[in-house]
């Protein structure tokens, strides 16, 4: 599945609080998972050894409690909590909250990128800063 591309949906069943979306995908470099909590659910206060998140509030409002420590992160926001520090996801709010749960450990390999200008270009391609951007589609 490693060379494939592969889709899924992010929908989340019922009752689930936990959707992995990393195995759906094939993904190998990092973890991805949907987590969907109701009004007034909480999930274990946790850690990770190795692993730093990010969590990305895709609806409602998330209560990240880090240490002990309350912060609110509103919808369309992010926040990175690094390995070892304990985090707990609170749904203070009224309404369901459903985020993206991004994990990983290592160092990141930046700029590895290749860019073209058309479908047609079967050359190495070049780092995408050096290609322009593509005219906007017509009206």
């Amino acid at each position: 599945m490693a060379d494939e591309v592969t889709f899924t949906t992010l929908d989340t069943v019922e009752g689930e609080r936990f959707k992995t979306i990393r195995r759906d995908l094939g993904v190998e470099s990092f973890g991805i998972n949907v987590i969907a909590l109701q009004p007034r659910e909480r999930g274990r206060i946790h850690d990770h050894e190795h692993q730093e998140e990010v969590y990305v509030v895709l609806e409602g409002e998330l209560t990240l409690g880090v240490e002990g420590e309350e912060h609110r992160v509103a919808r369309r926001n992010a926040v990175r909590v690094p390995a070892g520090v304990r985090r707990q996801l609170v749904n203070r709010g009224g309404e369901p909250l459903v985020l993206l749960a991004l994990g990983a450990a290592g160092e990141h390999v930046g700029r590895d990128g290749r860019a073209w200008e058309d479908w047609a270009d079967t050359g190495p391609g070049r780092a995408p800063q050096e290609v322009p951007m593509p005219e906007n589609l017509p009206e």
